[in-house]
């Protein structure tokens, strides 16, 4: 009989195998899922859940995200970045990157800080317009140390698999807890002033140890792209095949770091009901529990929200319309009441009832705890 665990992300793992169920430490790693967006303009979270892009300087550079449908065999989905907007010239300070980013209690297996640190293996699938030698980065955010390594795109557009090992590192323990301990870094435009020193061993990060040995000069022309997917870091030496989560688990452990609430027209939010008169407490349960008390957000700033109550009379509001629009004091990582306040709504009772959207528009109120 197999042996079955749940670990602490809430997924189960047959561990009567080698490789059980959660060998990849990387959440989302076949960009199956996207809850924001499948396509934006703008850096940070934005598309593919767990993944995000940083910018530092790049003052010309501007870049799409997508969640596409260009993949290699046996992947559905990848994420690709195409510049819109070329950085004519690279400056030493420029940066331009794209990062996943895990939390410490996840990596405790990993040793470090310990005469016996684990290595790690990252594997994914890399696709580009631009061909070169491009850096791959660990950072360790509890003790400010990182290694680099580097890998080549040899041919332009396309699919190529790459596999990068990491050994363990002996100094410098990854803490136990919910917050963010180890990004992964794929270094796509660096300045000089990042690659300066020599950084294929663990150790304190500086600005010249970030992208040693990167010579790639994606990102000077609208020709070019990047498409990445089947990203894994396991434990060993080696890369193992690339672990198949369903959807439906993939779905669970990005909403540990995000959710939202809304949909289309008609569609309800949550419950609510009016402590007074210019006032509205917005009940929402997470499932699952999110990483800590999220912060809140709105996607539309005009559409038309429908507060629905005793009797089937209803009022109309907009963000506008009231003076705050995120009171999370009650909230928790499992959820709470959010306090919307200023509206003179003139319910005080028989006021209970929901909240829905008014306008032929999709519309969703945002939790985000990301690392």
């Amino acid at each position: 009989m197999a042996l079955i665990k749940v670990n602490n992300r809430g997924q189960s793992a047959d561990f009567s195998t080698e490789i059980g169920a959660t060998k990849n430490l990387v959440i989302n790693g076949a960009m199956q899922i996207a809850q924001r967006a499948t396509t934006s303009g703008s850096e940070g979270y934005q598309t593919v859940d767990r993944f995000f892009t940083y910018k530092e300087s790049c003052e010309q550079l501007a870049v799409t995200q997508t969640q596409s449908t260009t993949s290699p065999d046996g992947f559905g989905s990848s994420y690709k970045l195409d510049v819109t907007t070329a950085e004519s010239a690279t400056e030493a300070n420029d940066q331009y990157e794209l990062v996943t980013r895990l939390e410490g209690q996840d990596l405790q297996h990993l040793e470090h800080g310990s005469s016996t640190a684990k290595s790690v293996t990252l594997s994914f699938w890399v696709r580009s317009s631009k061909t070169g030698t491009y850096c791959i980065s660990l950072y360790k955010r509890d003790t400010t140390r990182n290694i680099t390594s580097t890998y080549a795109i040899s041919s332009a557009n396309t699919w190529e698999k790459k596999t990068v090992t990491f050994a363990g590192d002996t100094s410098g323990a990854i803490d136990n807890d919910a917050n963010r301990s180890l990004d992964i870094g794929w270094k796509l435009l660096i300045g000089s002033n990042f690659t300066g020193t020599a950084s294929t061993t663990w150790g304190s990060t500086t600005d010249a140890r970030t992208a040693n040995g990167h010579t790639a000069t994606w990102g000077s022309s609208t020709s070019d792209d990047f498409y990445l997917t089947g990203v894994q870091l396991e434990v060993g030496s080696s890369a193992t095949d690339f672990e198949h989560r369903s959807v439906g688990q993939e779905t669970q452990l990005c909403k540990r770091y995000f959710q939202r609430f809304g949909g289309a027209q008609n569609k309800v939010i949550c419950s609510v009901y009016p402590p007074s008169n210019t006032e509205l407490g917005l009940r929402f349960q997470f499932s699952p529990e999110m990483r800590s008390t999220p912060s809140i957000d709105w996607t539309s700033d005009t559409t038309n929200l429908t507060y629905r109550y005793q009797g089937n009379a209803s009022q109309n509001f907009t963000r506008a319309s009231i003076s705050s629009d995120g009171g999370m004091s009650e909230m928790t990582e499992a959820g709470g009441v959010v306090w919307f306040a200023g509206w003179s709504h003139g319910r005080s009772s028989g006021g209970a009832g929901e909240l829905r959207i008014a306008d032929n528009t999709t519309f969703f109120l945002k939790f985000d705890a990301e690392l």
